[in-house]
């Protein structure tokens, strides 16, 4: 089993068996637990689920398009026949002044990889994107909002901080495309990939997504071995990364779990 399914599932089983029944602004109700913490290495493994199949070079567009092309139109995310924030989609075509727009106002990408450079050592390295001025004027405030970065003999290490985690349909994308952020980072800055850490401070499972949730935890037992991630390895500049130059080597996965987003 993959250690990804296995931290995966065992929150699943625990939000199930202990979380807390509330009310939320979607309508739907939900069952939560606060302060959940998955932590992978990612020099022994790729965290991706194989309980159940995950869009992965979705996840990965999505991505780029926050981190790479700093972006929030959604229409660029369309032509890549991305339609995963269609939903929050304002009349100008963009998410307001969210996620990639915060990137690219401070430069939060060419700060970080050049005190990675030189001052790897340092502890100010962290990206933000939650922008408290700015909050009003975004379709939907981040919800993986914040990454620390830290170096260790060669490796570097992440911290992802999710303020509110969507556990059957928003977790698995965002475990597998930080780590993905990791691996990029590492490769342009010299470095190896090192610990990631996933920690987030609401976990929830809305009640139209529970059967779904026991259809994925009767997998356990017969979940597969985590793939292998490649990337090309020619690629020394962020910004010339594409998502052809990512993929996964033999990821084996169960079905998809059919699910709704509450929007």
């Amino acid at each position: 089993m993959s250690k990804a399914d296995e931290k995966y599932l065992d929150i699943i089983e625990n939000i199930l068996e202990n979380g807390y029944y509330d009310n939320n602004r979607t309508g739907i109700e939900t069952y939560k637990l606060p302060h959940q913490i998955m932590q992978f290495d990612l020099s022994k493994e790729f965290p991706i689920l194989t309980t159940k199949f995950v869009a992965f070079k979705t996840s990965v567009k999505e991505l780029l398009w926050i981190y790479k092309d700093q972006s929030n139109d959604v229409r660029k995310l369309q032509n890549e026949n991305v339609t995963i924030w269609d939903e929050w989609m304002l009349e100008d075509g963009t998410i307001g002044k969210a996620y990639g727009y915060q990137v690219a106002k401070f430069k939060q990408i060419d700060n970080l990889i050049d005190t990675l450079k030189t001052d790897p050592q340092s502890r100010r390295m962290l990206i933000s994107l939650w922008n408290i001025a700015d909050l009003k004027d975004m379709s939907l405030t981040p919800c993986c909002y914040e990454t620390l970065w830290d170096v260790q003999n060669g490796k570097l290490n992440c911290m992802l901080v999710q303020r509110s985690g969507d556990m059957p349909l928003g977790v698995p994308f965002n475990m597998c495309q930080y780590a993905v952020l990791v691996h990029l980072i590492a490769q342009v800055t010299g470095l190896k990939p090192g610990l990631f850490t996933h920690v987030i401070n609401n976990a929830h499972i809305y009640k139209n997504q529970i059967e779904g949730m026991k259809i994925q935890l009767k997998r356990r037992d017969k979940a597969y071995e985590a793939p292998k991630l490649w990337i090309n390895p020619n690629i020394k500049n962020f910004y010339d990364f594409t998502a052809d130059d990512i993929k996964l080597i033999d990821y084996k996965h169960h079905d998809k779990i059919k699910m709704e987003v509450a929007v």
